[in-house]
């Protein structure tokens, strides 16, 4: 798993690494029960403060994502199907969202959305 940061992004970097992890492990890259680099070993490659990494993984432990083991380090928990549900359905409404920002923006109405959408389901 290859972490970047990117210093010209608005994000801060504990998200940065928080969403990077994240979407390995919701896409199936980091698989259950997978080690993950440790906090020092993370902030010393990233070359980033510890307490930033900390950050990133404690609110990755906090939403389920992963867990610690004393001595151990921090693995991918088991899936939660019902949390990987919820963060699909967020990004579905915020594509939606989107998608209603440029419609407006061009006069399309609620029934050529959805013409829209009818049609690329049958390819």
């Amino acid at each position: 798993m290859n972490i970047f940061i990117d210093n010209k992004s608005g994000s801060p970097i504990y998200d940065q690494i928080y969403s990077q992890i994240k979407a390995a492990i919701i896409s199936g890259e980091l698989k259950e029960d997978d080690a993950l680099p440790s906090i020092r070993a993370l902030a010393k490659d990233l070359r980033i403060s510890v307490i930033t990494t900390k950050r990133a993984y404690d609110e990755l432990e906090r939403e389920g994502y992963i867990y610690t083991v004393a001595a151990k380090g921090c693995f991918v928990a088991p899936k939660n199907l019902e949390l990987i549900r919820e963060e699909n359905l967020r990004r579905i409404e915020e594509h939606m969202e989107e998608i209603l920002r440029l419609s407006k923006s061009v006069g399309l109405s609620s029934d050529d959305l959805i013409e829209m959408l009818k049609n690329l389901k049958e390819e």
